[in-house]
């Protein structure tokens, strides 16, 4: 083994492959430390090499040794008596199998190789409007028998049911935290939920017996989780994974949880080392006090999607495109659980959060995410179901905006089933109508359970694992999801660039989007009124080069039915039921020419159908006032 060469420049931290060696750099407040070489084949140790005081500048140790061929060691550090792994490795030996308890201390990283064929692989660049997000966890997706993969729980899992994916109208994975982390160890208690949810959990020590199955706590962020991979290269089959999704239209957009203990000034690299090593297409930020200035500003993720609570404290100093930005806020979820279940005083928050997008980049909306109930929960349980935790049901969040339908948990009766078809079919229609970018958790499209436990972080099981025999028990549910995600793809006026202004900007007759009640252009917003229409034109979008029709949305969700009244449409124009979701068999009863009776707990959508009048006739805004009067 070659002798240490001159000291070089201690940033990046960890280990660098270069023409004459090897660069090792360190953090460390004891002057007794160094670096470990071992053998890749045998594990043993061939070499203990000192860091010197001339190696040192300030508490960082650098150093450069010759001679080294990275794919035939492996390595870790010391300090002292301590033995450390490198926070920085990208690949690691010694981790054992997925729950079993884990000696970081035990593991040594190992180089990542550089011959991996992208392929000319691309990210697809999907904009925020045309996007539909699909939140996962890795091991939970297909670790259950009834997910029928070959690799399941594992990246090649997730690349399996690719097909299915695209079947279901996903255009974008989430992945929860699928870099390298303990999940069994004695040490302190994770957040919960990050962001602005409380962390009741947040000051209590994990028992050894039980799993941090999620994953929100510090990490091993060069590295991809072994255990999440079906063979020993974890870092292949997640390239593989990026490489596949990308060949099918699909990006992937990573979690990442930065605890007040990472260096602030380190996360940016990180985000840029993802982007560049695994051609990721983005990521949602997790964190109290983020750089996110910095981050939004780095030019290298200027075409990478960057999510977070708020952007607040980033805002450009200067005038430039921050179209890859995207808002994830919580206050969506809890207006349209309460809206759902019938609560007062709530029409007017829904309506402005279905029309909402931020000026700048875009708003990641949601009814159901990892945390909290999952759909199906959602319209089945008052109350939360932890006692499998092991809290005495303490856990996890007591306000949940949920409603039974009239029985906790599994119901016999036939009628509270139907109910509970009805809300999920609803809040299907509030989610993908809404013209922000939806988000589904995964299992929601066909009703998974997770027995009404609402803060499954510690459950590898059941719980927590999607049952995919659902999709056959809950098909109905299934293919309405697929109809309403077809649906939206196929109307740009539900899914525009920019927010909606409620104005005729075009002086065609029709403002972009308007509400409606009893009567046309008169919606009531009373504080117990549960109902309004709301009509989009389609002249302010395109589709396949021409216009897009018109869409009327009426929405009741009060336990009485209501008459809404429908906009005349231009000449040769009518009316007709595109789709119908609520709690009711029966469709809705069809009245005059331009009222509809919407029955209790329902969202219907109408479409405008046949020829509008042709080029060089009067424009419907153009008419006499009496005309006018009569459209209205």
């Amino acid at each position: 083994m070659a002798e240490k060469k001159r000291q070089k420049n201690p940033y990046p931290l960890g280990a660098q492959p270069e023409a004459d060696g090897v660069r090792f750099s360190l953090v460390s407040r004891d002057p007794d430390c160094g670096i470990l070489l071992y053998d890749v084949l045998s594990g043993k140790r061939v070499k203990k090499i000192p860091f010197s005081e001339e190696d040192r500048t300030g508490n960082v140790y650098c150093t450069t040794v010759e001679g080294i061929a990275p794919e035939t060691v492996c390595y870790q550090f010391y300090r002292g008596r301590e033995t450390v792994p490198d926070e920085r490795g990208r690949r690691f030996t010694g981790i054992r199998g997925y729950g079993r308890e884990q000696k970081p201390e035990n593991w040594k990283a190992l180089f990542l190789p550089e011959d991996y064929d992208w392929e000319g692989d691309r990210s697809p660049g999907i904009p925020y409007c045309d996007a539909l997000f699909y939140c996962l966890h890795v091991r939970g997706f297909t670790r259950h028998a009834s997910s029928e993969a070959v690799h399941r729980g594992t990246f090649a899992g997730i690349m399996e049911k690719i097909p299915y994916l695209k079947e279901i109208g996903v255009t974008t994975l989430e992945l929860q935290p699928a870099y390298e982390f303990v999940e069994n160890h004695r040490e302190e208690n994770p957040l919960p939920w990050p962001g602005s949810a409380p962390a009741q959990a947040a000051d209590r020590l994990c028992e050894p017996e039980k799993l941090n199955y999620w994953g929100y706590k510090r990490g091993f962020y060069y590295a991809p989780k072994a255990s999440y991979a079906a063979g020993g290269d974890a870092a292949g089959e997640f390239r593989q994974l990026v490489k596949e999704l990308h060949q099918n239209g699909l990006e992937l957009v990573m979690q990442f949880y930065f605890p007040p203990e990472v260096n602030r000034s380190e996360i940016p690299e990180i985000l840029r080392f993802w982007v560049l090593e695994y051609h990721v297409d983005g990521f949602h930020l997790m964190g109290e006090r983020l750089p996110m200035e910095a981050i939004v500003s780095d030019e290298l993720l200027a075409d990478r999607k960057l999510l977070y609570y708020g952007f607040e404290d980033a805002a450009p100093r200067e005038a430039r495109d921050y179209q890859h930005l995207g808002e994830y806020n919580d206050s969506y979820l809890y207006d349209m659980r309460r809206f759902l279940k019938g609560d007062e005083n709530m029409l007017g928050s829904v309506l402005r959060q279905m029309r909402y997008i931020p000026g700048k980049g875009g708003r990641v909306h949601y009814i159901t995410n990892y945390w909290g109930f999952t759909l199906a929960d959602l319209v089945s349980y008052d109350y939360r179901h932890n006692e499998a935790n092991g809290e005495d049901n303490r856990d996890g969040s007591d306000y949940n905006c949920s409603w039974n339908c009239g029985e906790e948990g599994t119901a016999r009766s036939r009628r509270v089933r139907q109910l509970r078809l009805g809300q999920m079919k609803n809040a299907m229609c509030l989610l993908l109508l809404t013209q922000s970018t939806p988000l589904i958790f995964m299992g929601d499209e066909f009703g998974n359970s997770q027995k009404g436990n609402n803060n499954p972080w510690c459950q590898d099981n059941a719980i927590s694992w999607l049952d995919w025999s659902a999709k056959k028990k809950n098909g109905e549910l299934l293919e309405f999801w697929k109809k309403l995600t077809a649906f939206r793809k196929e109307h740009p006026i539900l899914h525009p660039r920019e927010e909606l202004r409620l104005m005729d900007s075009l002086s065609c007759g029709y403002p972009d989007l308007s509400y409606h009640g009893e009567n046309a252009w008169g919606a009531r917003m009373d504080g117990h009124i549960r109902y309004a229409g709301i009509m989009l034109c389609g002249k302010y979008a395109q589709t396949r080069g021409r216009e897009d029709a018109f869409l009327y949305i009426a929405l009741n969700m009060h336990w009485m039915s209501h008459e809404l009244a429908l906009p005349r449409l231009p000449k040769g124009m009518r009316w007709e039921t595109a789709i119908a979701a609520g709690t009711e068999e029966k469709g809705p009863e069809e009245e005059r020419e331009n009222t509809r009776q919407i029955p209790p707990r329902s969202v219907i959508v109408y479409i405008g159908v046949g020829e509008a009048e042709k080029p060089g006739r009067e424009k419907p805004g153009k008419k006499s006032g009496k005309a006018a009067a009569d459209r209205r």
